[in-house]
This record gives C-alpha cells, structure tokens and sequence, in this order.
C-alpha cells in the first residue's frame, strides 16, 4: 500500500498582492507559485497577461477575490515595443514569421498615423486569444491551422503616446478599456504605416487605480520570511470610491445584507450617489451602492468583518 499523506492545511488568507509577472510564465502559473509561498486557501488573479508579457498583476486572496470583477473591469496602461517590419501568426515574440517587408517609415509617417488609433475604435480579436467559440478557444482552433471568421469588438483607446524610435522598434505607452488586445494594436500599426509588425516586448504598468508602488517579484516572496506580509489591504481594490463609515448599530445591520436609510446616522457619507466602500471603527465591511435619499443598499460583504 501506498502511504497515506495528509492533506496540507493552507491558511485563510485576505488581501491583495501586486505582482511583477515574469516573462515566460502564464498568469495562472504565477498565481499557483505565489499562493504556494502564501500557503493561501482561496486566491484568484484579475485578468490575464500573455506569457510573454510582464509587469503588474494583481493577485487576490481570500475576501479580495469578492472584488477582482472590478479590475477586470478596469482601463490598463501598458508600455510595448512594436517590432515593425515583421508579422507573426500569434502578434507577438511567441509565434512564428509569417510576412517581413523593409522597414523605411519616418517619425513624421507614425505620427500621421497614431491619431487614427486614439478613442472609440473597432478591433478584430485575434485568432491567439482565450475567447471561445462552441465551447473551443479560439487558439486551439488556430493551432489546427483553422482560421475563423471574428467580429470586430468596440474598445476605446484612452491614450496612446509616442516614447521612442529606433528602426525597427517602435515604443509607445497605451492606456486602454478592457477587452483591448495590444497585440493586434500593434499588428493594425504596422499595417497603416504599410509594413507589419508583431510585439516585441510588452509591461503593464497600471490596473485601474492600481500602479507599480508596491509591486514584487516572485524572488522576493520566495525569500521574505513572512510572505503575507506583503500583502495589501482587500481595499486596496476599492480606493477609487468613496467611504462611508457606519455606527455600531448601522454596521450591524449591513452585515446582515438590509437596506439602511441612513439619514444623519452615518458617521461619514459622500456627497454623491454611487458604488461606495462601508466601514465601521476603520474595517472594510463591503461594497453598497448609495442611493436617492441616502438609501444604502449591500453589495458585497465582507464574511470576516466583525462588529
């Protein structure tokens, strides 16, 4: 027989970890190795970067993950370098070439062309992309070497600034709305400065209001004595809403998902209606929505929050 070993207890674990994603290791495979050095119970990330990409995931443990549908949700900012004069067949390092054309664009033909890209603009997902058709991601449709039609998909360009030009890299700073592909950003580039192209390198820098103070590295938390330490506050997700602060009695009654009216009983209320974060004696207890005549009503709760 084999022997019987007993199953590893992990710790219930609340917070929020900004990690550096390294190159070549997918989103999930991070998330296993960091809630590994938390010996997390529960945890979960918010939002995908290719393998090849890096920079700042945000990582949730335990209550958090309550609230990581907001930064999936949330604009990115990235900086990339696009590989002009090259296609690949995935948009990125990843794939192979499937096009080269002579590179001989000027800075004066990529700011011509930048401004078309900037705001609401149509992009067409690319075959390399989780997104699934009858069940069946479409990458796995692509690695057969089946090609599908795709529906151009809205997405708006918040910012899209030039850094720096070096034939053939081009480096610029994007600031997007969810669902933007950088990839085929890049690609779309390429092809109206009449070239191609496929991403060279791409970080991201921001997740809603979340940045890079604070960010660390796997290394770092494999060899911190006491990982959770590193851990953020669950409402470091919720910094971009107001707060409200309840009484004792107001506290409890949320807890138990009412509806309050809060009238002048509130210790702190905002001016304007809205998603709000609730508070009481300084802890998180969730997420409402503050509405006509100072109705709050629960939205998320947190189960730890005690009163």
């Amino acid at each position: 027989m084999k022997p019987i070993h007993p199953k590893r207890v992990r710790d219930l674990v609340d917070g929020v970890l900004l990690l550096d994603k390294p190159v070549g290791l997918s989103s999930n495979d991070a998330l296993i190795k960091t809630k590994r050095f938390m010996n997390a119970k529960k945890a979960g990330h918010t939002g995908t970067l290719d393998p090849f990409a890096t920079g700042l995931l945000p990582l949730c443990f335990g209550e958090a993950t309550k609230f990581s549908q907001d930064l999936l949700e949330a604009d990115k900012t990235y900086d990339t370098t696009v590989h002009l004069g090259i296609t690949t067949n995935t948009g990125d390092t990843e794939g192979e070439a499937i096009a080269t054309k002579e590179v001989n664009v000027t800075r004066e033909q990529i700011d011509a062309v930048l401004p078309q890209f900037r705001g609401p603009i149509m992009q067409v997902p690319p075959m390399y992309s989780a997104l699934k058709r009858d069940g069946k991601a479409y990458y796995e449709y692509a690695r057969e070497g089946i090609t599908l039609e795709r529906e151009a998909r809205p997405v708006t360009i918040h910012k899209l600034e030039f850094i720096s030009y070096e034939a053939p890299f081009l480096k610029l700073s994007v600031t997007c709305s969810k669902g933007t592909y950088i990839r085929v950003l890049g690609e779309d580039i390429g092809n109206a400065l009449g070239c191609g192209a496929h991403l060279n390198a791409l970080r991201r820098t921001q997740v809603g209001a979340l940045t890079m103070d604070g960010m660390v590295t796997l290394e770092q938390i494999g060899a911190h004595p006491a990982p959770v330490e590193l851990l953020a506050p669950v409402d470091a997700l919720l910094s971009s809403f107001p707060a409200v602060e309840l009484t004792p009695e107001l506290a409890k009654r949320f807890l138990q998902g009412q509806r309050l009216a809060l009238g002048k009983e509130a210790l702190t209320l905002p001016s304007e209606l809205g998603r709000v974060r609730v508070y009481h004696d300084g802890k998180l207890l969730g997420t409402a929505n503050l509405q006509e005549y100072q109705i709050l009503a629960p939205e998320r709760l947190i189960a730890t929050a005690h009163t």
